[in-house]
């Protein structure tokens, strides 16, 4: 854990990129292999199983601090991060590092930086006096056990836990035991790390760790040892995949994704810069799972784009792969089917939900594989390949009928123009825009600017303007402002300025909603939260009026007399139950604050309906 707690340090503090690599090569050179398949593990984006309730360690914090609810949620308030603020009003101990009293956290003094514990000047200067218990010990043999262990017994060793740390291990055991650990680092720079550190080429690397962070299982030493073994004695080619009755034959590796950047520049400028369009095999890009099936050794995988396995998900995709040869792997999106067109993705988002997949969900939500490209066949690696070709193989295994699996179509057009008015049908056919791969590229890993060969030319979001109503103070280094919104279009039109102006008054004063049907009575419903899309300073502007215009305070959440309109974009919408607008919307983000707007000229509830999908 001392190792790892001096990378997190090294790692928070630079903002720099081979400084941060430089980190983890030294960390991966002195680490045990048990240690660093942890890190490597939690650094590329593995989730920490939550092992405890957050509720219950604000509680046990407040105990052990001998702090009421209040002070403590106030210093919370100020940090704006749960296992930072723990960490910080916690008793000091023999092992302290010298932050800051937490009082002064409450009284309005954030820590220098703001943006983590490690920026205190004093835990800069020195590293953490962290014990040396390793971080595979503290992961397998005492921080998963808690779960299992009654709420009493859990608590007292959470207790010793924290008394062996310092402030900054506290932090960390905090993050790891809540599931919330991130670190400013990408799984690509960890790739790179790991590749320099052992002399192999970055996206060997990145195939060999392809799967590593899947939450159902706990990485080994083994498996680290694999990713950064010796090339010609480790290689995982798919061609040295045959025959093999190793570990990557268990657990049907797929390869890593390849994906597209959105295209920057205008429809004007497309001839200049790509060229015409029979240079590219164009498609519908579709909005569902991004999957690769995997068929070896008789079994099939379903991995998604998160590297998660999702196979006993998609019952209806294992019975349609299983006639696929062995040695196949297959590109695509896993979509709700219905009546010849993709159904919205909330469909396929209810169905990730349930726990139990009846005959009853599966009837509800049928699904297929939409597959738009071929990786693997007879066992053996097409990704250089060209795409033109490739294509072709994939058509070639369609019409044999191997799997029953959809086949993304083509879309041809003449030109540029030609498509655009084409691209214009997206939302009526249930699609986001077009995806343009380059008739010569090949199958690359992750998403690499210098390619340019996948684009994805995607519709522009659906939008409305709404008003704020509340707000709530931001996390990291927007922890002193409020940055995360919730917003609200009226239930009706209203009939003139001074019938919204009653409403908002109303609100300011405290009164109840009169009683009476949502279409009758005129008011202010909520159906969205954002809290991305302002620069720094407009975040600090929106700020100074909610300060200004609070009305009540709900916890972390403020009340805010209606002063503001914004523009929101999103790019899905779909009815839901669960919220009192009878509305959810996907990916909501705030494209502008609409100065040019009066209150009572917002967006109505109807206009977000008729916004709805057409069914």
């Amino acid at each position: 854990m001392k190792r790892f707690s001096i990378l997190f340090n090294e790692l928070d503090r630079s903002t720099a990129t081979l400084d941060k690599v430089a980190a983890l090569k030294r960390y991966f050179a002195d680490a045990p292999a048990q240690d660093a398949a942890w890190a490597a593990y939690f650094l590329a984006g593995g989730k920490p199983r939550q092992v405890v309730k957050t509720a219950e360690l604000r509680a046990l914090a407040r105990e052990v601090a001998a702090i009421p609810e209040w002070l403590f949620e106030e210093c919370y308030q100020s940090v704006g991060d749960l296992a930072e603020t723990i960490a910080l009003v916690l008793p000091n101990n023999a092992k302290s590092d010298g932050f800051p009293q937490p009082l002064r956290q409450a009284q309005g003094h954030p820590l220098p930086g703001g943006e983590g514990i490690s920026r205190s000047p004093a835990a800069a200067a020195q590293p953490p006096s962290v014990g040396d218990v390793g971080l595979a010990e503290w992961i397998d043999q005492r921080l998963l056990p808690l779960k299992s262990l009654d709420e009493g017994e859990r608590a007292n060793r959470i207790r010793a836990y924290w008394n062996e740390l310092d402030t900054t291990g506290r932090f960390l055991l905090t993050k790891l035991i809540g599931g919330g650990f991130r670190v400013g680092v990408s799984k690509l720079l960890v790739q790179r790390a790991l590749a320099e550190h052992v002399g192999i080429d970055p996206k060997r690397v990145a195939e060999r760790m392809m799967g590593y962070t899947d939450g159902t299982r706990s990485p080994t030493a083994a498996e680290f040892l694999r990713i950064v073994g010796n090339e010609n004695d480790l290689s995982i080619t798919a061609d040295s995949r045959e025959g093999s009755t190793g570990e990557i034959e268990v657990n049907g590796q797929p390869y890593p994704f390849f994906l597209a950047h959105q295209i920057p520049f205008t429809l004007e400028e497309f001839d200049a810069k790509l060229g015409p369009p029979s240079d590219w095999i164009i498609e519908w890009k579709y909005d569902g799972i991004r999957a690769q099936v995997v068929k070896r050794g008789g079994r099939v995988f379903i991995w998604s784009r998160g590297e998660e396995l999702i196979t006993d998900r998609f019952p209806e995709i294992v019975e349609m792969a299983s006639a696929l040869d062995d040695g196949t792997v297959l590109d695509g999106e896993i979509l709700v089917w219905k009546n010849n067109a993709p159904a919205p993705f909330a469909l396929l988002q209810q169905r990730i939900g349930r726990k139990t997949l009846t005959k009853k969900v599966l009837a509800d939500a049928p699904v297929i594989f939409m597959a738009y490209d071929v990786l693997e066949i007879e066992g053996r690696d097409r990704r250089t390949t060209d795409q033109f070709n490739r294509a072709k193989t994939l058509e070639n295994l369609a019409s044999r009928n191997l799997g029953k699996f959809s086949l993304s179509a083509i879309v041809l057009g003449q030109t540029w123009v030609e498509l655009q008015l084409l691209r214009e049908e997206s939302r009526a056919r249930g699609v986001e825009g077009f995806m343009l791969k380059h008739r010569e590229s090949a199958y690359g890993a992750g998403r690499t600017k210098a390619d340019g060969v996948w684009w994805k030319w995607k519709i522009d979001p659906m939008t409305i303007d709404c008003v704020l109503i509340y707000a709530q103070a931001g996390h990291g280094r927007r922890a002193s402002l409020y940055t995360d919104y919730t917003f609200a279009v009226w239930s009706r039109a209203p009939r003139d300025a001074a019938e919204a102006q009653q409403v908002i008054d109303n609100i300011a004063e405290g009164k109840p909603i009169p009683e009476g049907a949502m279409q009758d009575v005129l008011q202010l419903v909520p159906f969205a939260k954002a809290y991305s899309g302002l620069t720094d300073e407009e975040f600090k502007r929106v700020d100074a009026v909610i300060r200004r215009n609070t009305i009540n305070k709900f916890g972390p959440v403020r009340s805010v007399k209606p002063t503001l309109v914004f523009e929101l974009g999103f790019e899905g919408i779909n009815e839901s139950t669960r919220h009192k607008s009878g509305i959810a919307v996907r990916f909501p983000r705030m494209l502008r604050i609409r100065d040019d707007k009066l209150i009572d000229e917002a967006n109505t509830l109807g206009d977000l309906r008729v916004l709805l999908p057409q069914t």
